[in-house]
């Protein structure tokens, strides 16, 4: 197997805090490998490490072959790090941003013209091109912000949460663009807190708490789900959920959308735990079964509180 990005017993701490705790990775080349978790799982800091801006504690980080560590020129040159916060210039165009960022990554002069067609091309900046970036619509801006990052044609993307706080259509918008950069052979790891994102992954791993709890295929974590999913279309019920986790065969109770997913037992049956839920909370219960969604596997890895009966 080709990896653009290796990690083997990656530890790194501040202080008394231990930011990741000795995860394994592998990111084949030419994919798209999602990082799924909460706050402070782990995700930002590993990814930090991976661009050179940390040292790791412990373990060995390459990319595409090149120590972390021991290779940093080498690395920074390959790869494209968009941070949380892309720090771009509002007093200076979209065009004059994409200069500033050739400059800074060493693009010969004669290349620019032509990279900038290109980069303008698939994120549709060009009508924008004289417009302040501090003037942009938050989807421009990330656009924007992607393309100074791939300036210098990297061969891996290193891309944090760089769709948080954006509209949905611009979200689709750059999905479609990481899809078409993905079909050129960029290696892209990203991290995402929507899980429809997720599922646009070739692979995914879901850290919590500095750790790797599972990675695989968003349909092979779906598959290996061990519960039943039923879905209870009454968000007035939610505030009662410690009544229903109380239900012998109830495992957990969360909020999706419009209704209430409940898990149990994958042999359960449910006109027998309908009633025993209706019992507990003295009002007819409906329950519909439904397949689960990589929400159900990512809040049963990383959130649900339990009730085992």
């Amino acid at each position: 197997m080709d990896n653009a990005i290796t990690i083997e017993g990656y530890s790194k701490s501040y202080g008394a805090i231990k930011a990741v705790d000795g995860i394994t990775l592998a990111v084949e080349r030419g994919t798209l490998y999602g990082l799924i978790g909460p706050d402070g799982a782990g995700k930002t800091t590993t990814m930090r490490t991976l661009v050179t801006l940390l040292r790791p504690d412990a373990g060995t980080l390459t990319m595409a072959g090149h120590d972390v560590t021991k290779e940093v020129s080498v690395v920074r040159g390959i790869t494209g790090y968009m941070p949380q916060r892309f720090s771009l210039y509002p007093d200076l165009s979209v065009d004059q941003n994409l200069s500033f960022f050739a400059d800074l990554f060493g693009v010969p002069k004669h290349e620019v013209p032509a990279r900038k067609e290109r980069l303008y091309r698939f994120s549709r900046l060009d009508a924008f091109s004289n417009r302040l970036a501090g003037r942009l619509s938050g989807g421009m801006k990330q656009k924007l912000a992607l393309s100074c990052t791939l300036i210098h044609d990297p061969e891996i993307l290193i891309l944090d949460e760089p769709t948080t706080g954006v509209d949905p259509v611009s979200r689709t918008e750059f999905w479609e663009i990481l899809r078409e950069l993905k079909a050129q052979g960029v290696t892209i790891l990203v991290s995402t807190p929507y899980m429809d994102e997720a599922l646009q992954c070739d692979q995914v791993s879901v850290m919590h708490a500095g750790r790797i709890l599972a990675s695989g295929t968003p349909a092979s974590l779906i598959a290996a789900f061990p519960l039943a999913v039923f879905a209870l279309y009454d968000r007035d019920l939610v505030l009662r959920a410690p009544e229903m986790l109380a239900v012998p065969g109830v495992h957990s109770v969360q909020a999706f959308g419009d209704s209430i997913h409940v898990t149990a037992a994958p042999d359960v049956v449910a006109s027998a735990l309908a009633g025993a839920l209706a019992a507990a909370l003295g009002r007819e219960v409906t329950l519909t079964r439904i397949a689960p969604a990589l929400e159900d596997v990512f809040i049963e890895l990383v959130e649900t509180p339990r009730h085992d009966s």
